[in-house]
């Protein structure tokens, strides 16, 4: 009978946060939040590995893969490099007119 009350209670702060995530709310902002409301440090921390699992339930599955390509660049390729100059450098020009 503990166990339920305690379930409840865990499930009754998972779903505070799922709620207040949806509103833009940050984890930090969250358990600073709760915390200040006298929760242990303990249960919100169960609070939110809960509310991380039951979002990850809801959470589409990927159908795609990603696609990489590879691009052999050969020594009579067309590439042209370009050398870039650095900040300072670009500065230095600039003050000394060069």
């Amino acid at each position: 009978m503990v166990v339920d009350k305690t379930k409840d209670y865990i499930q009754q702060i998972a779903n505070y946060i799922q709620k207040n995530l949806a509103k833009g709310y940050t984890i930090d902002s969250l358990r600073f939040s709760l915390q200040s409301q006298g929760y242990t440090r303990l249960s919100i921390d169960n609070a939110i590995k809960l509310a991380n699992e039951q979002l990850a339930e809801k959470a589409p599955i990927m159908n795609e893969k990603p696609q990489i390509t590879y691009k052999v660049i050969t020594p009579d390729s067309t590439y042209t490099y370009e050398k870039k100059h650095g900040f300072l450098k670009k500065i230095m020009d600039k003050v000394f007119k060069r």
